[in-house]
């Protein structure tokens, strides 16, 4: 006879194998059929990201390439030639930071904001509606909660191997 906690522990391994599995999809399938949603306005959903969270209230003085690579989660090395992209087609701008000159500080420009609030805005909404299609408000609510959780435990796995962690996402608007 099988021992019942075994057979508990391998359905967990099996569920979450299939939730990575599942995020991992979503994640790729984001990134195709968002950046399609954007794609018109020369945008991917990487420079969807940055500029979102250029936009927030919270940072009107732009952020520094450090502070901007913590909240997205990326390293400045993926940052930076993203950066150099979004640099070269007017929509940021990249500065001395007046607070720290070896830092450098990341601003939208006014075409950035302009492409944006005018054009990017709208088409990620009618995304979101499409993604979400059949998904009530408490559904959105649960699974943000989730995936926050699950977020919250990756970066302690992510700090315990020496890492620090490489953002906090709360109040998102990417």
């Amino acid at each position: 006879m099988e021992n019942p906690s075994n057979n508990t522990e391998i359905t967990r391994m099996e569920l979450a194998n299939r939730l990575f599995f599942r995020l991992y999809q979503c994640a790729n399938m984001l990134h195709k059929t968002g950046t399609r949603a954007v794609e018109t306005l020369g945008l991917t959903t990487q420079q969807w990201a940055v500029l979102g969270a250029l936009s927030r209230p919270e940072v009107p003085e732009g952020m520094s390439v450090g502070d901007l690579a913590r909240y997205l989660m990326v390293s400045r090395q993926n940052l930076s030639g993203l950066i150099g992209r979004m640099e070269r087609d007017g929509h940021i701008r990249s500065a001395p930071d007046g607070r720290d000159r070896r830092s450098r500080r990341i601003t939208m420009t006014e075409h950035g904001h302009a492409v944006w609030h005018r054009e990017a805005v709208p088409r990620i909404h009618g995304y979101y509606a499409q993604a979400l299609d059949e998904f009530s408000t408490r559904d959105m609510t649960h699974t943000l909660h989730y995936l926050l959780k699950l977020l919250d435990n990756m970066k302690r796995i992510d700090e315990a191997a020496g890492t620090p962690a490489e953002g906090d996402n709360e109040g998102e608007n990417v």
